[in-house]
């Protein structure tokens, strides 16, 4: 097995999870309510506990696919 042939998979592997973060994380303090013009980016907040965990993971998770993304393009050529 080849790495090129095992980085689509992890590629997708990584989305699903990037996708399942994205969706877990609370939407209620400013999302599609400041869309309109509301003050939803008005309230700036810490995030701690399972946010801040999240937030960590939803950025790791997405470093991770551009890094596999680059590494399957210097591959390629």
């Amino acid at each position: 097995m080849d790495f090129s042939t095992v980085i689509p998979w992890v590629q997708v592997l990584l989305s699903i999870v990037m996708v399942a973060l994205i969706l877990l994380q609370s939407s209620s303090e400013g999302g599609l309510g400041s869309l309109g013009g509301g003050e939803g980016g008005a309230n700036y907040h810490t995030r701690r506990g399972l946010e801040k965990i999240l937030f960590n993971a939803t950025i790791i998770t997405a470093i991770l696919f551009l890094v596999l993304a680059i590494a399957e393009l210097l591959l390629a050529a």
